[in-house]
């Protein structure tokens, strides 16, 4: 690899003597297997062929259990649903499945789609609907941004002007992909249920409830307190704050404390840095005050909601 400066100089970069993460792509348009390959030569067999010719076009997707309604924030967690898709010129690579749990100690790639067609049209029509098949349950993914660029003129180039480049995700890239707000939790068991009879009115009525269900008692002319909402997840790392603390946004080891007890702050500045899925996150004050209650120490883990410390 090589880097070409503003002002047309080429320096040496490195050489990465493995296959790469996009070597599909590779495979799909060449009709090789990599990976077979490598063992054969290994063993010492000649390579037994010139330059392959590709043949049709390929795209790759890497599926990151990432929010990117969070500025692509990692987060591991449990997968309960990992439904799959079908179809010509599809190909799913992959190591996890439904039942799962994803931890923060390794890369957040969940899987690869690899979508080839005859020519770049047919792949990008049959990777919209390959996205759009590709269901996750349990942890965000980036597959809302995978769909939101395949239909984005600046790289579905149908003006024959392609518009994507470096910095295109930072820059021009229109991101309005709400905030994961699922759940971390395990699905609800299936319950069973059973009648009771009540009177209301002077009528009796049979009613159905589940059989584990837990009603809280009204206090005399007072309604029964609502459930607590489980909506978990906000727009930004220091959205994990309320009032006076500030939480971890997800799980994740304590990399470094940037403040001390009694330190005064003002919002924005860094106070933790946390890392996840091979990726540092720094969390920031969401106010100005003094740090108190500090609850993490470098190399720890935290689970998510955890109360890193306080700022009062």
């Amino acid at each position: 690899e090589f880097l070409i400066g503003a002002d047309g100089t080429i320096s040496f970069l490195e050489v990465n003597t493995r296959l790469q993460v996009e070597h599909p792509v590779s495979e799909e348009v060449t009709g090789l297997d990599l990976v077979r390959e490598q063992f054969r030569i290994a063993e010492g067999e000649e390579l037994g062929y010139d330059d392959p010719a590709p043949v049709g076009h390929s795209f790759e997707f890497r599926i990151n259990g990432e929010d990117p309604g969070r500025n692509f924030l990692p987060q591991p967690g449990p997968i309960h649903v990992f439904k799959t898709f079908g179809g010509p010129g599809l190909r799913l690579d992959s190591g996890v499945t439904a039942g799962d749990s994803v931890s923060g100690a390794f890369d957040s790639l969940l899987a690869k789609i690899i979508v080839t067609g005859r020519d770049r049209a047919e792949a990008l029509e049959r990777a919209r609907r390959a996205l759009d098949e590709f269901e996750v349950a349990g942890l965000p993914t980036v597959l809302p941004f995978h769909r939101k660029v395949v239909r984005d003129p600046a790289f579905t180039a149908e003006d024959r002007t392609f518009g994507v480049f470096t910095r295109w995700i930072e820059t021009e890239f229109v991101n309005d992909i709400p905030a994961w707000d699922g759940e971390l939790e395990a699905p609800a068991e299936a319950q069973g249920r059973h009648t009771v009879v009540v009177e209301v009115g002077g009528k009796r009525l049979e009613v159905s409830l589940p059989d584990r269900i837990a009603v809280p008692a009204a206090k005399p002319g007072r309604p029964a307190a609502a459930p607590p909402s489980r909506r978990s997840h906000s727009a930004s790392p220091t959205a994990g704050a309320t009032g006076d603390a500030v939480k971890s946004p997800m799980q994740a080891t304590v990399v470094k404390i940037a403040v001390e007890e009694g330190q005064q702050v003002v919002k924005g500045d860094l106070v933790v840095v946390l890392e996840a899925m091979k990726m540092e996150q720094p969390i920031q004050a969401h106010k100005d005050g003094t740090v108190a209650g500090i609850d993490a120490t470098p190399g720890s883990t935290v689970a998510a909601g955890h109360p890193l410390l306080l700022i009062s």
